[in-house]
Formats: structure tokens, sequence, C-alpha cells
């Protein structure tokens, strides 16, 4: 049986390609993740290890001072770096979020994109790992830095064998 990171890469790599095929992507990914799907983010580039997403400046991710949402950077900010994370997670490794800290460096308006880089350190209990993603608006500057710290263990399955 596939693992998450396993699925999440096949299917990427199947859709990207097509006519549509991120679209299609993009609303299996709202279906799987329906909070962080609430943003409509679109993805970018996915490889094991790093992911870009951008973010579209609408009315619904918007404040009452007519910029993107802290809330709204934070979740694209935490599923990029997600995104990145599971694509290079081991078959026998799972993680999940413990911290997510941000910073906002200045108001967030227009597309936005989304990257995270990360390679995954060799898991043998339970490890905690930073994930570090950064949010740029069109003119190319960070509007928003975030940390991610995920727990990541290996898999029930895995520790029995």
């Amino acid at each position: 049986m596939p693992t998450p990171s396993q699925r999440l890469l096949v299917l990427w790599r199947q859709l990207s390609r097509l006519p549509g095929g991120r679209l299609v992507f993009g609303w299996l990914l709202r279906r799987a993740v329906p909070y962080s799907g609430s943003i409509r983010p679109r993805v970018l580039v996915l490889e094991g290890g790093y992911a870009r997403v951008a973010l579209n400046d609408r009315r619904r991710v918007r404040n009452h001072l007519r910029s993107v949402h802290a809330i709204a950077l934070a979740n694209v900010a935490e599923l990029t770096s997600g995104l990145a994370m599971t694509a290079a997670l081991p078959p026998d490794v799972r993680g999940i979020v413990l911290r997510l800290n941000i910073e906002y460096l200045k108001k967030a308006r227009g597309t936005l994109i989304a990257e995270s880089r990360c390679s995954i350190p060799e898991i043998v209990g339970e490890a905690d790992y930073d994930v570090l993603a950064q949010v740029s608006d069109a003119s190319g500057e960070i509007v928003a830095r975030a940390r991610v710290t995920w727990r990541l263990a290996r898999t029930a399955a895995s520790v029995k064998t």
C-alpha cells in the first residue's frame, strides 16, 4: 500500500502534466484538507523537500485593512511546509504539527507565493523538526516567515519490524 508521501507525489506527477491537471490536484487537495482548502491554494511546484504554493488575494481571505488576513498567511505557510515535508518523508515516517510561529513583515496584497524547502533527518524514534516557509508578494518581498515544528515518528508497523 503506498504511503501518503508516495500517493501525494504520484498524484502530483500524473496530474500536473495534464491540461487542467493542477486544477484537479488543487480540488483533491482541498477535499483532503478542508481547512487549508478554504483559502484555495494553488500548488505550483511539488517535489520531495520543496513546495511552492500560490494564494490569490480575494475578498474571502482579506481583513478589514484590505490586505490578506494573518491567518490566511499562516494557513498557506503551514500547508506549504507540510507539502514539502510530506513529499520528503520516508515510507515509514509520519508527521503532525506541534507548533506554528509566524512573523508578519508587511501587509500582504496581490498574489502571494509561499515556498518551503526541507530535508528530513534520519528518524529513529520521535523527533521534532522545524520546517521554514516564507510568503512573498508579486514584487518578491517577503511578507511573512513561518517556522512550523513537526513531530516526526516512525509508524507503528515499522517499529514492530
